[in-house]
């Protein structure tokens, strides 16, 4: 059994910043690939960011050099630094990762944290 925790999500005006955290525990082996995703009401989820276990990122287009994802391997933690947040960014973000257990290899999710942006 694997649970990413998500947490750092807030309310913040437009032009702030926030620091959302993950953190995977359970049975783990290694974890590849984690990520966050957010979904705007009405809207599917899109990625916002992802990082190997190589420290290889991709960012979604719509970022434009204001987040920054990092990790933590040794605590099985991802982050996401979010600056010059604006009204668009408001949504329920999520923490994905890719887990390889004793026993298999999955896709899990966590619970989402809540962003607000107010302009």
């Amino acid at each position: 059994q694997v649970q990413l925790v998500e947490s750092g999500g807030g309310l913040v005006q437009a032009g702030g910043s926030l620091r959302l955290s993950c953190a995977a525990s359970g049975d783990i082996f290694s974890i590849n690939t984690m990520g966050w995703y957010r979904r705007a009401p009405g809207n599917q989820r899109h990625l916002v960011a992802s990082i190997t276990i190589a420290g290889s990122t991709n960012y979604g287009d719509f970022v434009k050099g204001r987040f920054t994802i990092s990790r933590d391997n040794a605590e099985n933690t991802v982050y996401l630094q979010m600056n010059s947040l604006i009204p668009e960014d408001t949504a329920v973000y999520y923490c994905n990762a890719d887990v390889r257990t004793s026993v298999y290899t999955r896709n899990y999710w966590g619970l989402g944290t809540q962003v607000t942006v107010s302009s």
